[in-house]
């Protein structure tokens, strides 16, 4: 999926931090856990495996904002993420009102959250705390080396709108009273994680539409890379990969085929149509 050269992507807040972005003073091992504790009741996902071997004392580098063309973001990975943040920035006010859009943080190894200290170990996270999202793009390599995924434009696209509609149901208030530390197929955390599935494709498959789209309209192929992405983070595929058998029961994001499944629900309908608190246990996995 690429973007109209002609587009303006100006508006989209993305910031980059240096390679030495490092955890501050003070924070250190406390503050991955605090962080891990936070990502953990936000979204339901168990970080506790990342926590090993943290320390702080690292020094806070200097962060600047991206200024990206359209065509940059056509081939760089950074002026990507800032492409997809003006058009989510964009979406987003259609469908709810006086909804913000996050600032999103390109950071590398550590860095330093409204929520603690995170590690690139724990993954792409929307922040509660500071209302921001954090991402290292060497998260993208992770999925192609370490569990197949191919990981192109489209796909990275699809991990940032998840993560942005997280942004979206902590300003709405669907996560309030939900059972976010719960686990299972049919949990509060994966039905969240579901829906925020769904919210991404229903941006991508409305942000190539009308004229003043950032967008261009995507190939078969590029759909199926993002649908390639949302099985490869499935639990039962992490979990078949990491330790050679799936367990249900402790699920926190969905399988492969639920992600799918929820993905293309989305991408051919609306944020509308993307309740997955109001399905039961067996229309919530069913591909």
């Amino acid at each position: 999926m690429t973007f109209d050269p002609n587009s303006d992507i100006s508006k989209g807040r993305v910031s980059k931090r240096g390679r030495n972005a490092g955890i501050g003073v003070g924070a250190g091992a406390g503050g991955l856990v605090i962080v891990a504790l936070l990502i953990q009741a936000f979204t339901g996902v168990d970080v506790s495996q990342f926590l090993g071997g943290g320390t702080g004392g690292g020094a806070t580098s200097d962060e600047s904002a991206l200024s990206c063309s359209a065509q940059q973001a056509n081939d760089d990975i950074d002026c990507r993420v800032q492409g997809a943040a003006a058009s989510l920035r964009a979406y987003w006010p259609q469908h709810v009102d006086g909804a913000t859009d996050p600032k999103i943080i390109i950071f590398e190894d550590q860095t330093n959250t409204g929520c603690g200290g995170a590690t690139a170990a724990v993954g792409p996270f929307y922040c509660p705390a500071d209302q921001q999202i954090y991402l290292d793009t060497s998260f993208y390599d992770q999925l192609r080396s370490q569990f197949g995924s191919t990981a192109g434009p489209l796909a990275q696209l699809y991990v940032i709108g998840h993560e942005w509609g997280h942004h979206i149901q902590h300003i709405t208030g669907i996560t309030d009273g939900k059972d976010l530390r719960a686990t299972g197929p049919a949990s509060d955390s994966v039905r969240l994680e579901l829906q925020a599935d769904c919210f991404a494709g229903a941006w991508l498959g409305a942000a190539a539409q009308g004229d003043d789209r950032i967008l261009e309209p995507p190939t078969r192929q590029e759909i199926d890379d993002a649908l390639n992405a949302a099985a490869t983070v499935g639990d039962d595929n992490i979990q078949e990969k990491t330790q050679g058998q799936a367990t249900p029961e402790s699920w926190t994001h969905g399988s492969s085929a639920a992600r799918q499944k929820w993905f293309l629900t989305g991408y051919n309908g609306d944020p509308q149509s993307c309740n997955t608190f109001d399905v039961s246990a067996a229309q919530l996995g069913d591909s």
